[in-house]
C-alpha cells in the first residue's frame, strides 16, 4: 500500500520589492549605479522605477509623488525617495516603518505625506554606517546610502540595528484649501506629464449642488471652468474640463491635449471653488 506524502508544502517567499522615486532622471548613471549596490547585496531583490522626473530639487512634487504610489505596492516593500537638495550636508537619511511599508530618505520633508496619512509612524536616524558604501561620497548619498541601507533592510529586517528612533524629523503641511467669502480657496499643486492641472482640491470639496445638478463652476487663473465629467473623453477638444484624477485630487484637462498650455498657466495659479 503506496504511504502518502504528508510533508507540509513550502509556501514561496515573494522575492523584496524596492521602489525607486529620484529626480535624477535617466540621461546619466545614476539610477542604474543604485540598483547595481541594491542588486549586489540582494540579487533577489525586485527593483520597481516609480520615476526619476520629479522636478529637480522639488519637495512639495517628491512628496505628492510617493504619495500617490506607495499604497499600490505589497506588504514590506522599501521605498527609496531621493529628491535631496541638501545632500553631503547634515541633513540627515531617515528609515521610516509606515503601517507594512518602509521608506528611505533624507530628513527634508519629501515624505511629508507619509506622515501625514499614516498612523504608527516610527522614523529612525539612519546612521549605522555598518550598512553603508566605503567611502561615503559627498553627492551622491543615493548610490552609498539610501540604495545599501535599502538592500541589508530587505536582509534581515532589523530596523531597530539599523538607527536610533527619533521623534524631530521634518515634515511641512500639505497645500489645503481655505474658506473664504463662501469659497473655497486652493492652488495647482503641479502640471503632469500631460498638461492636467493637479489643484488641491479634493472629490469631497465638490459642492452637493454640482453633483446633484450639474451646476459647477470653478475658476482658475482668470479662466472658468463649467464642466465637471467623470472621464477626459467627456471633454469637447479645446475644452477645459474638471474631473477627480487618480490620486482623488480635481484635476483641469483638455481631451487629447494640454491645459497647462490651452490655459497658459501652471503650478501656483490660484483656484477658486464655490461651496454652494
Amino acid at each position: 500500500m503506496a504511504t502518502q506524502n504528508t510533508a507540509p508544502k513550502q509556501t514561496k517567499v515573494p522575492n523584496p520589492v524596492i521602489t525607486l522615486t529620484t529626480d535624477y532622471g535617466t540621461n546619466d548613471h545614476l539610477v542604474g549605479t543604485m540598483k547595481g549596490v541594491i542588486l549586489k547585496i540582494n540579487p533577489d531583490v525586485t527593483i520597481v522605477d516609480i520615476t526619476h522626473n520629479v522636478t529637480a530639487y522639488d519637495l512639495l512634487d517628491g512628496a505628492l509623488t510617493i504619495g500617490s504610489a506607495y499604497s499600490y505596492f505589497p506588504p514590506k516593500t522599501v521605498h527609496v525617495v531621493v529628491v535631496d537638495p541638501g545632500v553631503g550636508t547634515e541633513r540627515r537619511p531617515l528609515l521610516v516603518s509606515a503601517q507594512n511599508q518602509y521608506f528611505i530618505a533624507p530628513d527634508n520633508g519629501v515624505l511629508s505625506v507619509i506622515f501625514e496619512r499614516e498612523d504608527n509612524v516610527v522614523v529612525r536616524h539612519a546612521n549605522v554606517e555598518h550598512y553603508y558604501l566605503s567611502p561615503v561620497s559627498k553627492t551622491f548619498h543615493g548610490r552609498d546610502i539610501f540604495a545599501p541601507v535599502a538592500a541589508w533592510l530587505t536582509k534581515g529586517w532589523q530596523t531597530p540595528s539599523m538607527g536610533d528612533e527619533i521623534t524631530d524629523y521634518k515634515k511641512f503641511a500639505m497645500p489645503k484649501p481655505k474658506a473664504a467669502d463662501g469659497s473655497l480657496k486652493g492652488v495647482v499643486l503641479r502640471v503632469d506629464a500631460f498638461g492636467n492641472l493637479i489643484t488641491n482640491f479634493r472629490a469631497e470639496n465638490i459642492p452637493e449642488s454640482a453633483q446633484k445638478n450639474g451646476h459647477f463652476q470653478l475658476q482658475i487663473g482668470t479662466h472658468v471652468v463649467k464642466k465637471l465629467v467623470d472621464t477626459f473623453a467627456r471633454g469637447a477638444a479645446g475644452e477645459p474640463i474638471a474631473y477627480v484624477g487618480s490620486s482623488g485630487y480635481i484635476e483641469i484637462g483638455v481631451n487629447k491635449g494640454s491645459a497647462a498650455k490651452t490655459l497658459a498657466l501652471g503650478r501656483g495659479t490660484p483656484v477658486v471653488l464655490p461651496e454652494k
